[in-house]
């Protein structure tokens, strides 16, 4: 019995080359860097993005001259300072160092958080267009990461075209 099992197994093994020459599997693959980059919804969240931080990052920047000066302001005089001066004025330093950075590192988040944000709506809208492709011309897995892929296979202008026009 374990001989048959064997050999059944054996020509089902055989024939599994056969059946996958008779249907081949179509593979696409898309590079998401590209859509994030390329496409006009990317453009337009960019600009969108510009504006909405504008504000802030001309905020930050002031602040970071303001430590600058008071800064530079503070080597220039340390030397004709008294004692308790000098201290005084390199704890307000400090502090305002300390503001800065932590302005900076929320800025930074918020900044992170909103392109997330814009990026799955870019996401989601890609996704609709490479199901859709998906489906129209025949693919059974369409790939996002790869090493490398052959530009044969590389469906990526397609789904800008479809997202540009969508928009």
């Amino acid at each position: 019995m374990t001989k048959f099992l064997a050999v059944l197994a054996l020509g089902w093994c055989s024939l599994a080359p056969v059946q996958a020459q008779t249907n081949p599997s179509r593979i696409a693959w898309i590079s998401p860097e590209r859509i994030y980059n390329e496409s006009r919804l990317a453009k337009l969240a960019e600009e969108k993005l510009k504006e909405e931080f504008k504000g802030r990052e001309k905020a930050m920047n002031d602040m970071a001259a303001r430590l600058k000066a008071a800064s530079e302001k503070l080597d220039k005089d340390a030397p004709s300072l008294s004692e308790q001066d000098r201290l005084k004025r390199q704890r307000d330093v400090f502090e305002l160092d300390k503001e800065y950075q932590r302005r900076q590192r929320e800025f930074r988040e918020d900044q992170s958080q909103r392109v997330n944000e814009e990026r799955q709506a870019i996401s989601e809208k890609a996704t609709k267009i490479i199901k859709q492709l998906a489906n129209t011309e025949g693919f059974d897995i369409v790939l996002q990461d790869a090493v490398w892929a052959s530009n044969r296979i590389d469906i990526t202008d397609k789904v800008l075209a479809a997202l540009d026009k969508d928009k």
